[in-house]
């Protein structure tokens, strides 16, 4: 005997999908009952700036820090730092990942080299970062470079070998018989998703990175760079302050790599899935 088909509310419960959950009135009653556990957990629980700042401390000290314009500038040099690292990410894992992913001898070649460097954290290439480039931009950017370039290469690559045969050969079957033209018309539009998921995952690294690349060191400026700079001052309601731009900026730059990969890279698969 088939079973009962549960009603239309079950169905909305057991998925998550009740409507209005995601309206805002939910998440500013959210947000708001973190922020008020968070003051009277620093002001009556804790009591100790230095411990745990509360909320209203460190709303005095954003105030501070924006109007002193330390926090415009080194939130302009993040952006810097992180840019030229996942740029160059983008310009050598994208023709890298294809390369090792079409060709098999440039796979076997260069898969050892790449299987060997890719398990060294980036924090390890601190040292070499400011030895080659000193205390500059450019040391950032490498660190950062590091840590991002393997994801895209990665995911580049497994969009590649995971191309269904049948495309390839109805590609030659409609002229592209050599492998620039394949890769431009068959491989390339066919690997997109592995790409953009790739690009997402690299501007997720790239942005830890960044915040570890500035915090030892590597450069004077920017929002990693602060918050260790604060913390030797012992002024934890700026540390947090940073902290939580962080936060805000890191998931601003991932809704914006997830809304400009669909809206380009990955516009021809709207309405696949609901």
């Amino acid at each position: 005997m088939c079973q009962r088909a549960g009603t239309y509310s079950e169905n909305k419960l057991m998925t998550g999908n009740l409507p209005g959950l995601r309206s805002p009135g939910y998440i500013v009653l959210s947000i708001s009952a973190l922020l008020i556990f968070w003051q009277l957990l620093a002001v009556e629980v804790v009591q100790n700036h230095f411990i745990l700042p509360s909320f209203t401390d460190v709303v005095f000290a954003f105030y501070n820090l924006l109007f002193a314009g330390t926090l415009p500038m080194d939130f302009a040099v993040s952006m810097v730092h992180f840019f030229i690292g996942l740029g160059l990410s983008v310009l050598i894992g994208v023709p890298a990942g294809i390369l090792i992913g079409w060709f098999p001898i440039a796979n076997r070649i260069l898969d050892p080299i790449i299987e060997i460097i890719r398990p060294i954290p980036p924090l390890a290439w601190i040292p070499f970062a400011i030895v080659w480039f000193g205390l500059t931009d450019l040391a950032a950017g490498f660190v950062i470079f590091i840590g991002a370039v393997f994801p895209v290469l990665v995911n580049t690559y497994e969009g590649f070998r995971n191309i269904p045969r049948i495309f390839v050969e109805a590609g030659k079957m409609l002229g592209c018989t050599s492998n620039a033209p394949l890769i431009r018309h068959i491989a390339l539009p066919a690997a997109l998703p592995h790409l953009a998921s790739g690009f997402r995952v690299a501007s997720g690294v790239a942005w830890m990175c960044l915040v570890a690349a500035e915090m030892f060191g590597v450069s004077r400026f920017g929002l990693g760079q602060k918050i260790w700079w604060y913390y030797n001052l012992h002024q934890m309601d700026n540390v947090m302050v940073y902290m939580l731009i962080l936060g805000f900026v890191g998931l601003f730059i991932d809704y914006l790599f997830r809304s400009a990969m669909n809206r380009t890279l990955l516009k021809w698969r709207e309405g696949e899935v609901n």
